[in-house]
């Protein structure tokens, strides 16, 4: 007895119940909506292909320093580049980094544990950082 055969193959469970994830285009860094099992996302607006990373895969953000876009990388990657301005961004881990006020425009600053000053992305100004954490 013949057997007929299905026109696509049944969808997992968890993608039968209309089940969504969301991703960050890696063209034009829109969100992007897609069911849950995909393997790759097609960006409707700049046509790019996305891959889904394999479930349970733990994913980070950062705002990149040249363009200050959301950017999404797995978590654990010691450097993500941007996909718009190319700008690579050091990916540090939580307790990896510190924070400092600006020394001359207030806005809060993040640096790497062990560096002497850092430099404001906003009006360029370089806070010495050495001393505080001496304290701290």
């Amino acid at each position: 007895m013949p057997v007929p055969l299905a026109p696509y193959p049944t969808p997992p469970p968890s993608a039968a119940n209309g089940a969504q994830s969301q991703l960050v285009c890696s063209g034009c860094r829109n969100l992007l909506l897609y069911p849950v099992g995909a393997t790759s996302v097609c960006c409707a607006v700049c046509n790019a292909v996305t891959a889904v990373p394999h479930p349970g895969t733990e994913m980070a953000q950062l705002v990149c320093g040249g363009c200050h876009i959301l950017l999404m990388y797995t978590r654990g990657a010691t450097s993500v580049k941007c996909s718009c301005c190319h700008t690579v961004n050091l990916a540090l881990e939580a307790n990896q980094v510190a924070h400092v006020n600006c020394g001359n425009c207030i806005m809060l600053l993040m640096y790497q544990y062990g560096a002497t000053s850092v430099k404001c992305a906003v009006c360029n100004f370089v806070t010495s950082v050495g001393i505080l954490e001496a304290l701290l």
